[in-house]
């Protein structure tokens, strides 16, 4: 007999997979409280875990101003939500699962406009960083001294 998911105690649709992850909320025994944050899923590449993102305002006293900061936080991923990159999901806090690892995936609430779009952008801007340090690796290569060839023609003629 298969285990029923069960409420948690917190307004969220049930999956509709079934899992036997005993750090499930729906499936196995772990209690859910705390903090409620939604983000988008920026990483998957950890076993059962994913890294959430979402922004927050921060206020400045200073300057009587606010400015965006980026907070980046480890949830478990049971597999009957199986949240994948640039998915917008739902995390609570719970019981630490790991030395980084406070919190748990409760609803997966759709894609993340645009997510596709700037992971593509990072990746292009990357190589042609690495492109650009390539072609700046081979002028140095023929020129191992660093003097330009103008500069060391004026030195040689001058002595």
């Amino acid at each position: 007999m298969e285990k029923q998911s069960k409420s948690i105690g917190i307004k969220v649709k049930l999956p509709k997979k079934k899992c036997k992850d005993e750090v499930c909320p729906f499936h196995g025994s772990l209690k859910c409280r705390g903090k409620i944050f939604t983000g988008v899923v920026i990483s998957t590449k950890m076993q059962k875990t994913i890294t959430v993102e979402f922004e927050r305002r921060y206020f400045l006293p200073k300057y009587e101003r606010y400015e965006k900061r980026r907070t980046r936080i480890k949830a478990h991923n049971p597999d009957c939500v199986n949240a994948k990159d640039g998915d917008i999901v739902r995390i609570s806090e719970c019981r630490p699962l790991s030395k980084t690892k406070n919190f748990v995936v409760i609803e997966n609430l759709g894609k993340a406009k645009g997510f596709e779009e700037r992971r593509e952008a990072l990746e292009e801007s990357k190589t042609r960083k690495e492109s650009k340090e390539e072609i700046n690796g081979i002028k140095d290569s023929k020129n191992p001294s660093g003097i330009k060839e103008e500069d060391a023609s004026d030195k040689s003629e001058s002595n």
